[in-house]
């Protein structure tokens, strides 16, 4: 690189600039702001626009370093052993719970309704990490709950199984999500 006497120049290896007085392809002789004069080689120097201390003002050099390391990963929720055993939520597929008035739907758009709705409780309880959820269904002739395990056989984060007897007697499936911090 070429320099021509009045050039500002930044030394490479140094915190030091200064004014290029004499520049020949041997050496370059700049004065610092404080009045020295240094010589320096020709690869030793690099041409800049705007002094040092100019720069430094207007860049945040903070925000800068912020964006340059690595985002932090958010820390795991300790679940207490209280809330491990929280109750399950619990969705009523039932067609009464879910309209005011069924009359005039045939079969077809019960069940589309309560599998929409199965769907969206799901996801719902997904986004919330939610852990447990119990679908009640009923007994019926079996044509919803087999839909239901059709629907949830098609995720791969859970488990589902018949949910507490005692609690619920045979007309009830428990979903199980696996957190994956």
């Amino acid at each position: 690189m070429k320099f021509n006497p009045g050039d500002k120049v930044a030394a490479l290896d140094d915190d030091l600039e200064g004014v290029v007085v004499n520049a020949d392809a041997a050496s370059v002789t700049i004065e610092t702001p404080d009045g020295f004069e240094m010589d320096f080689s020709p690869a030793e120097l690099v041409k800049i626009e705007t002094p040092i201390e100019d720069l430094s003002e207007n860049v945040d050099f903070n925000r800068v370093l912020e964006e340059k390391q690595l985002p932090k990963k958010p820390k795991s929720k300790r679940i207490k052993p209280k809330e491990r055993n929280a109750p399950p939520m619990e969705v009523d597929l039932h067609i009464e719970k879910l309209v005011n008035n069924f009359r005039g739907m045939n079969n077809f758009d019960i069940l589309n309704l309560q599998m929409e709705t199965a769907k969206r409780q799901l996801e719902f309880a997904m986004r919330k990490r939610i852990q447990k959820i119990v679908f009640i269904h009923g007994v019926g002739e079996g044509v919803l709950k087999a839909e239901l395990d059709y629907l949830l056989g098609r995720y791969d984060n859970l488990k589902f199984y018949d949910a507490d007897y005692q609690k619920y007697g045979q007309g009830a499936t428990e979903v199980y999500f696996f957190q994956n911090n």
